[in-house]
């Protein structure tokens, strides 16, 4: 059965680029972002760990580890990670998980038959503090991911579980969020002190939560 958010984030111990980590620990009280690739040396792939790697600090910010997976060995990603380096003008800086009995890739659901027998498709998930999941995106192969959507819709997750707020369309941070529904107008003056912009009763817009 496919993992759904809110299940809990199936633990592992594995082989990485960086050693052996068991992932629940590994993540500690941070949150966690687990992305996938078809294989080592491929064009995609490389142009997206580069794009993590320059986003290292951003992460940091969120306090958000990241971690990469391919179904190839420690070794085969030893000997992609220069290759990453050299054409994206970064270092790699965060763990690659060897994955080449698939063991991970199917506890993640990441193998889709359709799409290839042995390879896994472009799958995201985040992870809270909690071991719980947040969000799980699939990509096509040919389809390189977004990394700036995963920042923002890292913000969003982090900033709701803290406040009673949702955040709308194409929100970025310091935009306005919605009050939640649930909230009455009273509860709202307190919890919500800069005040409100009623366009619907259920559609009330206030200024980003601190």
């Amino acid at each position: 059965m496919a993992l759904q958010l809110g299940d809990e984030a199936p633990d592992f111990t594995t082989e990485t680029s960086e050693g052996t980590i068991s992932f629940h620990e590994w993540l500690g009280d941070s949150w966690g972002v687990l992305f996938s690739h078809p294989k080592d040396f491929t064009p995609v792939c490389t142009t997206e760990l580069g794009a993590v790697a320059r986003l290292k600090d951003e992460f940091d910010k969120r306090n958000t580890k990241v971690i990469a997976i391919s179904v190839d060995t420690v070794e085969s990603h030893k000997g992609w990670i220069p290759d990453i380096n050299e054409t994206q003008g970064t270092t790699v800086n965060f763990p690659i998980i060897a994955d080449p009995d698939r063991k991970v890739a199917d506890l993640y659901g990441m193998i889709h038959p359709n799409a290839g027998d042995s390879v896994t498709v472009r799958s995201v998930f985040i992870i809270g503090p909690d071991k719980k999941i947040k969000l799980t995106i699939t990509y096509p192969q040919s389809t390189g991911r977004n990394f700036q959507e995963i920042l923002r819709v890292l913000d969003s997750l982090q900033l709701t579980a803290k406040h009673q707020v949702s955040t709308p369309a194409d929100w970025k941070e310091g935009d306005d969020v919605i009050i939640a529904p649930a909230i009455s107008d009273e509860a709202a003056k307190e919890k919500f002190p800069a005040g409100w912009n009623t366009l619907r009763p259920y559609l009330r817009l206030t200024p980003q939560p601190k």
